[in-house]
């Protein structure tokens, strides 16, 4: 069976993938399928399907599939904060906003020293309260996935807003196409992938980490692994700080210090994940037209 889900390249990773399991077609009929974001107390998912400028629901509980919000300003990036509200990143609207309890809509950041942000694509929350996001130009190189629109901001930054203040600020600004974004369990190192080979020949198509410090600053940024097939987009944590990647050919999964470990492998492009389930021991996958998932013997890192 491990020869039809999973391609070990590291003995260790024969303990993080389960013999019997099979990968689970739950829905199908996107252009793009992004941006995965679970709710526990609902034991539903969240997922964007950004050309089609709509935001999909799956229910857990009853296998159910419908639309959670058409249109959704071309929606990209999801997560869930400490409160269970949705942050969502807008590729249309080029802003990031959070769907409130009562269903209102509270933007977050949308511009930067009086400038309109790109196209904003990933989000996370620390436990802090601070929003970190990516802001690459994707939304605006077309009218795919977006509006087409020139960049006000001369280039593709990753921000932090402040959560006292609500104040927006650079915390890197050397980036091609800043894309996925995950923090490190204890919340130590952040992660950020760049999917510069898109726009650039010989791009990057790596994942870099960062040590944050006590004021939320970043230091170092090296690359911590670098896509051999395809590219990274979005990627999530277990427990164990080990990172799972989307790629061209399926899930990555690499050890703390950036080896390969193996793959999920997935018939379709992968673009973004995000651990459910009750035990979130359920890996949900974005891959083009379709979500899937798989139950894994490993436990995303808690994030709510």
């Amino acid at each position: 069976m491990f020869r039809d889900v999973a391609v070990i390249l590291d003995e260790r990773f024969r303990n993080l993938v389960i013999p019997t399991a099979r990968l689970e077609k739950l829905a199908e009929g996107c252009r793009w399928a992004e941006g995965p974001a679970y709710f526990p107390a609902g034991r539903y998912l969240v997922w964007s399907d950004v050309p089609n400028d709509r935001m999909m629901r799956y229910d857990e509980t009853s296998n159910a599939v419908s639309v959670f919000r058409a249109p959704s300003g071309y929606s990209n990036g999801n997560t869930v904060d400490r409160q269970g509200r949705l942050m969502t990143c807008e590729h249309g609207n080029r802003r990031v906003t959070r769907t409130e309890h009562d269903g209102s809509i509270t933007v977050i950041a949308s511009h930067y020293q009086g400038k309109r942000l790109n196209s904003p694509n990933d989000v996370v929350v620390r436990s802090d309260g601070s929003i970190w996001f990516t802001d690459p130009a994707y939304g605006i190189d077309s009218d795919y996935e977006g509006h087409k629109a020139q960049s006000e901001m001369g280039g593709c930054h990753v921000y932090r807003v402040d959560p006292q203040s609500g104040d927006i600020a650079v915390v890197a600004d050397d980036f091609v196409r800043p894309n996925g974004i995950a923090f490190s369990p204890n919340e130590k190192r952040l992660y950020v992938a760049d999917t510069g080979a898109t726009h650039v020949v010989d791009g990057p198509r790596h994942i870099r980490a960062f040590d944050l410090t006590d004021s939320g600053s970043l230091t170092g940024g090296g690359v911590f692994a670098t896509c051999t097939d395809g590219l990274f987009d979005g990627f999530r944590l277990d427990e164990a700080g080990r990172i799972w990647a989307s790629a061209g050919d399926g899930v990555h999964c690499y050890d703390p210090g950036g080896t390969l470990l193996g793959k999920v492998l997935v018939p379709e492009i992968v673009a973004n994940v995000v651990f459910g389930g009750v035990k979130r021991n359920r890996l949900y996958i974005c891959a083009t037209t379709s979500l899937y998932a798989i139950m894994l013997p490993v436990n995303g890192a808690r994030t709510f």
